[in-house]
């Protein structure tokens, strides 16, 4: 009988946890979790290409890991909490447990989302080894660990949306993980098959790509949350989504899935699916020094000081300068626009300021004369190489028919050279001992869980 003093949704996820952890398949997966991170993160510090990418790009890598593998975990354990019951024709005595079925599938919920939290907590050991500094390590904490619970959350809830409505175990375990593998599959397109109108779109549309691209933007590119948080409407929707169909389904919870399906659910499916397909089609088509030197424009009166000259630095990396814009002339001064450029002076890929720096311009207003204006820059240093940044003053023209004279600062000249400080000695015992603790805790349970059936039954 059930106790009264104890909630109902408490004791299907005692249940239902015993059986997930002690049984073993938690730890399964997540002893094969543990050895793809090890390689990987061992990869990353000991191997010489792979050891050229920026201590943000190997922590932005692991955070992307970490929530794809934990979005797959919670589809393939949730697709199973009401569908492999039903098959395994124990769902009957399950609905007779007096206790709401709203609490059942909570109970449930909580179990196939429990294997998250220990995943996050071994990929932050990870991070934690390979992370240069903490600032690197608490921003991928923090924006990896909460875009990722979201992200997971909800994988996990559609996990058990598809089971509560499916008949049968296979059904409910294939069309949650064709699902979630739809969604993974615009995220492994190429470059050049993700822009223009329709790859953005795409981008914006799927959680996955969106919380991708978000957690790159910032992590990687130095992009500041509130200029990416566009790129998160599409989780914040299907959060919602997957609350409300759990609202209506869940205590609807039948023998069959019938009363849990919404009236429309099939005819929404199919159109749901024809414009996830079509889009994916789509887009598949288009597959620190303190010399200060200055530069002067007699001619509007202006005179523009960059604070250094030369500074070297490491990948990874932040460093602050000033510009200080002076007003010489007769009368108000325009408005003026100081726009930051950066160069690669070697044979790489050209540079897109926007990912070394958050604040790319700065806006000033009309200055009298001899007033001045001090503006503060960060850079960090992402790759290696020789790079020149100067900033331009930008005057506003007199009329929407007239143009301006702009006028450019002195050189900044960058010398990035490679972080090697990783020490593949540190992360190997963590890349390759985790997976054999954890092998060693799921053979201690079982043995333990053999020794208690032995007792019982003498």
């Amino acid at each position: 009988m059930k106790n009264r003093s104890t909630p109902g949704w408490w004791l299907v996820a005692k249940r239902e946890l015993a059986d997930l952890w002690m049984g073993g398949r938690a730890l399964t997966l997540l002893i094969l979790f543990s050895i793809l991170l090890g390689i990987t993160s061992f990869l990353l510090a000991s191997n010489s290409e792979l050891r050229l990418l920026p201590p943000q790009e190997m922590a932005f890598m692991i955070v992307q890991i970490t929530i794809t593998v934990g979005l797959f975990i919670g589809v393939l354990l949730s697709a199973d909490t009401i569908s492999g019951e039903r098959e395994r024709a124990t769902l009957e005595g399950l609905l007779l447990v007096p206790t709401k079925r709203s609490h059942i599938v909570a109970g449930k919920f909580i179990a196939a989302a429990s294997p998250w939290p220990a995943a996050l907590l071994i990929a932050a050991i990870h991070l934690f080894i390979l992370s240069p500094n903490s600032i690197i390590f608490g921003q991928s904490l923090l924006w990896g660990g909460l875009l990722g619970t979201v992200l997971v959350l909800s994988f996990t809830g559609f996990g058990m949306l598809v089971s509560l409505w499916a008949k049968s175990n296979r059904t409910s375990l294939f069309v949650g993980l064709l699902v979630a593998l739809l969604f993974l599959l615009p995220t492994q397109f190429p470059g050049t098959a993700q822009t223009g109108f329709m790859g953005r779109l795409v981008k914006q549309m799927n959680p996955i790509e969106s919380v991708n691209q978000f957690l790159e933007k910032v992590l990687v590119n130095n992009r500041t949350p509130e200029e990416m948080a566009y790129y998160l409407w599409s989780l914040v929707v299907f959060a919602l989504l997957v609350v409300g169909f759990m609202l209506y389904a869940a205590p609807r919870l039948d023998f069959t899935g019938d009363k849990a399906r919404p009236k429309l659910w099939r005819p929404a499916s199919r159109t749901v699916m024809g414009i996830v397909i079509a889009l994916l089609l789509t887009v598949a088509q288009t597959a620190v020094s303190h010399a200060q030197t200055s530069s002067t424009d007699p001619a509007n009166g202006l005179e523009v000081v960059i604070s250094t000259d030369y500074v070297e630095a490491k990948t990874g990396d932040t460093f602050d300068f000033t510009t200080t814009v002076h007003y010489n002339g007769e009368g108000e001064s325009p408005e003026m626009v100081v726009a930051m450029n950066l160069v690669n002076l070697g044979d790489g890929d050209p540079v897109d300021p926007e990912d070394w720096s958050p604040e790319r311009t700065q806006a000033i207003e009309p200055l009298q004369p001899g007033e001045t204006a001090v503006l503060d820059w960060t850079i960090n240093a992402i790759l290696e190489g020789d790079y020149l940044a100067y900033m331009t003053v930008i005057p506003a023209p007199e009329s929407s028919q007239e143009s301006s004279m702009p006028l450019s600062s002195p050189g900044l000249h960058l010398t990035v050279e490679q972080f090697t400080s990783l020490n593949p000695g540190g992360i190997a015992p963590v890349a390759f001992g985790m997976p054999v603790v954890l092998a060693l805790i799921m053979a201690l349970q079982l043995w333990l869980r053999r020794r208690e059936l032995a007792l019982s039954m003498a």
